[in-house]
């Protein structure tokens, strides 16, 4: 859920900054995470704390460490946990080839190859205070102007890492990737061993899922939707929502395959997973908390059993990654498999590291968190 107390959804980045290509200075392990617990939390969340990111650790082999800070804490509502990300934002220009750079398997392949060439991409939109369907209209329209909107790509600092960006550079970057809160008001599971009791949360299921969030599964819908809101100073003009996140690029409906564009819209109209540009739905996605079908964008379609990160978790439930969410990390520049190190490149002088420099801003995303919620 986006909570309404950020500020209005302006660009909260700071200013540019060049990035060098990352020569793959990284641990010497497979993906790591460092945990920082918060005071209070008790040992068996700790223990399925580190239990989560072995599972995450098991599959995905990008030799970075994430840092998050984890705990549990009062939360309001049907919340189970929330979590929240340091985020950051490149150009489209910049990006693709980092992401082309990072193919690995056929889906990368596949995935990259699909993407639109050029500086920009083009995307549906609504919602927006410039919509030539009448502000604020809720009636989609092709947005292919080249705007900021569509021309700059963002990213969970998790993600940028995988990708190979440096964040050292950013002087707002602690080192903190995220954080993860767990609610103290439900009754969780911390050992799955032996499955999930009745009326408990799978714990370690629910870090992972969060923790999933972290790694990048995000769509920028959710700022859309949120702030769509007259409530929250909606509309807002196509260029104050520039938050299409790496995942958005593979975000179809049938519409947008049909004017060769992703779908960046708030409706309830069915969205769809796809790396072969809009041709093929490897699964639904939610489509808002406000004018959707009422779960976040962030997540798969509910009700789906999609896999891990999946809007919604009913006690007695274990929580499990599947082939597709496993496709969705793969994607946006995540490695399934182990690969060697590339050995550094030569510096070719000035203008080869001019033409492989990076662009790269930072964005602090305040007070916006994914939730998972119990149904109902």
């Amino acid at each position: 859920m986006i909570s309404g107390q950020s500020a209005r959804a302006t660009r909260l980045a700071a200013a540019l900054l060049g990035l060098p290509l990352a020569l793959w200075s990284l641990p010497s392990q497979a993906l790591e995470f460092n945990f920082t617990f918060v005071d209070g939390t008790p040992d068996a969340a700790k223990t399925a704390f580190i239990n989560a990111g072995q599972i995450w650790s098991d599959r995905l082999f990008d030799r970075v460490t994430v840092k998050l800070q984890v705990g549990t804490a009062a939360l309001g509502g049907n919340i189970l946990g929330q979590s929240s990300s340091f985020d950051v934002w490149d150009s489209y220009a910049s990006f693709r080839p980092q992401l082309t750079a990072d193919r690995l398997g056929a889906n990368d392949q596949k995935a990259v190859a699909t993407l639109a060439s050029g500086l920009s991409f083009p995307m549906l939109i609504n919602r927006t205070l410039d919509s030539d369907k009448g502000t604020g209209s809720a009636t989609p329209y092709l947005d292919n102007d080249g705007g900021f909107n569509n021309s700059v790509v963002s990213m969970t600092a998790a993600n940028a890492k995988a990708l190979g960006y440096d964040l050292s550079i950013l002087p707002s970057y602690s080192g903190l990737d995220g954080s993860i809160t767990f609610s103290n008001s439900y009754s969780w599971d911390y050992d799955r061993s032996d499955g999930i009791g009745t009326g408990l949360y799978d714990f370690t299921g629910m870090a992972a899922h969060e923790m999933g969030h972290a790694l990048g599964f995000i769509s920028g819908v959710d700022i859309l939707d949120w702030y769509s809101q007259p409530i929250q100073g909606g509309p807002y003009t196509e260029n104050n929502l520039s938050y299409v996140y790496s995942l958005d690029l593979f975000r179809y409906s049938l519409s947008s395959y049909e004017a060769r564009a992703i779908d960046w819209t708030a409706d309830t109209r069915d969205k769809y997973f796809s790396i072969d540009g809009g041709t093929t739905s490897l699964g639904l996605f939610s489509t808002g908390s406000i004018y959707g079908d009422l779960q976040q964008a962030s997540h798969w379609k509910d009700s789906r059993y999609l896999g891990i990160m999946d809007p919604t978790a009913a006690s007695g439930e274990m929580l499990s990654i599947s082939t597709l969410d496993l496709t969705a990390f793969d994607v946006i520049g995540w490695d399934l498999a182990p690969r060697p190190v590339p050995a550094p490149l030569p510096i070719l002088g000035a203008l080869s590291a001019l033409a492989w420099s990076r662009k790269l801003r930072q964005r602090i995303r305040q007070a916006s968190t994914w939730q998972a919620t119990t149904p109902g």
